[in-house]
């Protein structure tokens, strides 16, 4: 199939009009977003991190030049000044989810993988509770199973299916209705996956309450394109990014928690700015409340502001437009990728996911294909989008379960990968490589986000032509 470049936005129109809609993110490319064309970026890799708008740099640094700004832990004048813009983000961010503060807290951590290590290393895990996850999981969520592990809990993985890399709703609802009895119990998927896009049912968050589950929503890749409003849906927790949704600044995640279900969470430790009084010589520690007992040390509390600021930037657009017109963008992208053909007719692309814009979100993952069927390998297609400026993103994505089901991989020949002589404590990515000689170790993925264009789409398509009839 030929790209067609000179009418295709045209026929583009014709099959997702609504991207008409979203002409105010041209105008945000144009003005705050300009780096992009000047530098001729094609930038693809939005489910790795979001860009920033300039704006937001503005405010920010205006905001820093202006103030005098100390450490929030004490009442003198510039640490009250920082503490009050600490609360105001805190309340923002609630507020942008549509978290009852009566309901929910923000806590504020490193990112997305330090507020899952908060729910793993202080859940009441016991050799009466089960930790059920999907397969489709990040592993910051993969790794709260070694704190379960060493509690004694049950660990049960839900398989994905392929095509569409989606979870059997039967098989979730009966996983569910087998408790064990007496403990704690802890279930845990993403609202979207990282590596397929595809968005795993918010139902699933009320059918778990109901058979006396906790639940853990990993929304990290869900936020920055779809509504997540927590007055509809009340998961225990949640996990997010902010540097994934408006790209600045980076080193500030958040856990929003429910405080019925924080109540429940048992520290390991403490540590500054976590109690209330601590003692050598008496032996004994107080813990603060609510999310005080949570956020360790200081927090990189010159940074939060920036936080409200980014929010403000996305609600300024609507996250409704940023959805619609990454839905739009992503039908196109797909459709015309699944349609290129080998000259013996043999597709050059295979997809790992959805292959519509049906209950998922922008990122597509898949690998290209030779005309003999065999994959090309994904470091080899990462070399060739360098070279073209295409940012993109090759690999399984810190998601292991995800790939091993998009790439064939059984729970047998990685058994014996790990078992292989003289890699008993440690298997390198190589070596691992080498192990599966035949199948593919990674795949390919494009993520479509904030501003996204047709003309990067068209780029992407165009790069994507050029793998056809080759090895």
């Amino acid at each position: 199939m030929e790209i067609k470049t000179d009418y295709g936005f045209k026929e583009f129109l014709s099959r997702y009009p609504t991207y008409a809609d979203t002409s105010i993110l041209d105008e945000m490319r144009t003005n705050e977003y300009a780096r992009l064309d000047a530098g001729k970026h094609v930038y693809l890799d939005y489910t790795g991190g979001s860009l920033y708008a300039d704006c937001q740099l503005r405010e920010h640094m205006a905001l820093l030049r202006g103030g005098v700004f100390g450490n929030p832990h004490s009442a003198n004048p510039a640490s009250r000044a920082m503490t009050e813009l600490v609360e105001h983000a805190r309340q923002y961010v609630l507020r942008y989810f549509n978290a009852s503060p009566q309901e929910y807290v923000a806590i504020f951590t490193a990112n997305a993988s330090g507020a899952l290590k908060l729910v793993g290393e202080s859940y009441p895990f016991s050799n009466r509770s089960c930790y059920v996850l999907t397969f489709d999981n990040h592993n910051s969520v993969n790794g709260i199973r070694e704190f379960a592990r060493a509690k004694g809990a049950r660990i049960t993985y839900l398989p994905v299916g392929l095509p569409d890399m989606r979870a059997d709703n039967g098989m979730v609802i009966d996983a569910l209705k087998r408790l064990q009895g007496g403990g704690d119990n802890l279930f845990a998927y993403p609202a979207q996956s990282n590596f397929s896009g595809v968005q795993h049912p918010l139902e699933w968050i009320e059918q778990a309450h109901a058979y006396g589950w906790d639940v853990l929503l990993d929304a990290a890749a869900f936020t920055p394109t779809n509504r997540l409003d927590l007055s509809q849906v009340h998961p225990d927790f949640v996990s997010l990014s902010f540097y994934k949704i408006f790209g600045y600044p980076t080193g500030v995640g958040c856990l929003l928690a429910r405080r019925m279900a924080l109540q429940k969470l048992r520290r390991p430790w403490f540590a500054g700015g976590t109690i209330t009084v601590a003692s050598v010589q008496g032996d004994k520690y107080y813990l603060g409340e609510g999310e005080m007992a949570f956020e360790d040390g200081t927090l990189n509390y010159l940074t939060l502001p920036a936080v409200e600021i980014g929010l403000k930037h996305i609600e300024s657009i609507g996250i409704d437009t940023i959805h619609e017109r990454v839905r739009c963008l992503t039908g196109w992208v797909i459709e015309n990728l699944l349609a290129l053909r080998h000259h013996n007719g043999k597709p050059v692309a295979r997809l790992y996911g959805p292959a519509n814009t049906e209950r998922r979100g922008g990122t597509i993952t898949f690998n290209f294909y030779g005309p003999d069927g065999r994959a090309i390998d994904h470091r080899l297609v990462e070399q060739k989008a360098n070279a073209a400026n295409i940012s993109l993103r090759t690999g399984c994505f810190c998601n292991p379960g995800g790939g091993e089901i998009a790439l064939g991989l059984e729970a047998q020949e990685l058994a014996a990968c790990f078992r292989q002589p003289g890699h008993e404590h440690r298997l390198t990515l190589e070596d691992f490589r080498l192990c599966i000689d035949g199948k593919s170790s990674g795949a390919v993925r494009a993520s479509l986000g904030i501003v996204s264009n047709f003309e990067d789409a068209q780029h992407f398509l165009r790069f994507a032509e050029q793998m056809r009839d080759t090895a």
